[in-house]
């Protein structure tokens, strides 16, 4: 019996090693805060790292005079999008791209193109997103979001694009859990990943005990559990 339980933890360590490489990291930049809104909704609903871009130089209001701003450093990438000098600074990044198989960006709309901020994000390390699973959420007034897609198929041109991008515009904006919810179901994102997480609910109590049978009183850690009768992995 007790040769039997070695294997069986062994076989658990396996699947959870193997399963590291199914990570899910949510890369965004927010200038309004709709977008970190939308990060937040989303991270209610899935597992996954975050890493929020963020420009250089501070306090530069791009929509005032009418987007003046962003428009002008939008149009300095349209006229030379190889050029890497045509992106605007950010602030360095440190995620390791590697350690993730699949990709949300979450980015706002400028001018019926990507936020020339998320642009510069993409222009250093779409070639690093090559073959992973690339999902695509954006914010907007109104606009349409072809115009994005294109930006990121161009930064990102090898990427393993989900069948939809979802497009969460202001007037639905206070609706964007159940968008979420449904972009999700419309991509199969738990199947197509891989992953299946635990996420409880005030309306739905969630009962969760260790292997050795203990019930929980606090969160748990990253581990396998029984959760409401039923054998889980949680990352």
């Amino acid at each position: 019996m007790k040769r039997n339980f070695i294997v069986m933890v062994c076989a658990m360590l396996m699947f959870l090693s193997t399963g590291a490489s199914a990570k899910t990291l949510v890369v965004y930049y927010s200038y309004t805060n709709y977008c970190r809104e939308i990060v937040n909704t989303l991270t209610s609903q899935i597992d996954a790292d975050v890493l929020e871009i963020e420009p250089a130089e501070k306090g530069l209001a791009y929509d005032a005079n009418g987007y003046a701003l962003g428009t002008q450093l939008l149009n300095a990438i349209k006229a030379a999008p190889n050029d890497a000098s045509s992106y605007p600074a950010i602030d360095p990044v440190t995620t390791t791209l590697s350690d993730y198989e699949t990709i949300i960006i979450v980015t706002p709309l400028w001018w019926s193109q990507m936020a020339a901020i998320m642009q510069t994000y993409l222009f250093n390390y779409g070639g690093q997103m090559a073959g992973k699973n690339i999902g695509l959420i954006v914010s907007s007034a109104s606009s349409g979001i072809s115009g994005v897609v294109a930006d990121c198929k161009r930064l990102v041109p090898d990427g393993n694009y989900f069948s939809e991008n979802l497009w969460i515009n202001h007037p639905n904006h206070s609706r964007r859990a159940t968008l979420i919810q449904d972009w999700l179901t419309a991509i199969n994102y738990h199947s197509v990943t891989g992953i299946s997480e635990v996420k409880t609910s005030a309306s739905a109590p969630t009962r969760i005990y260790d292997l050795a049978g203990r019930l929980l009183v606090k969160k748990p850690t990253k581990g396998i559990y029984i959760v409401n009768g039923e054998k889980r992995i949680i990352k």
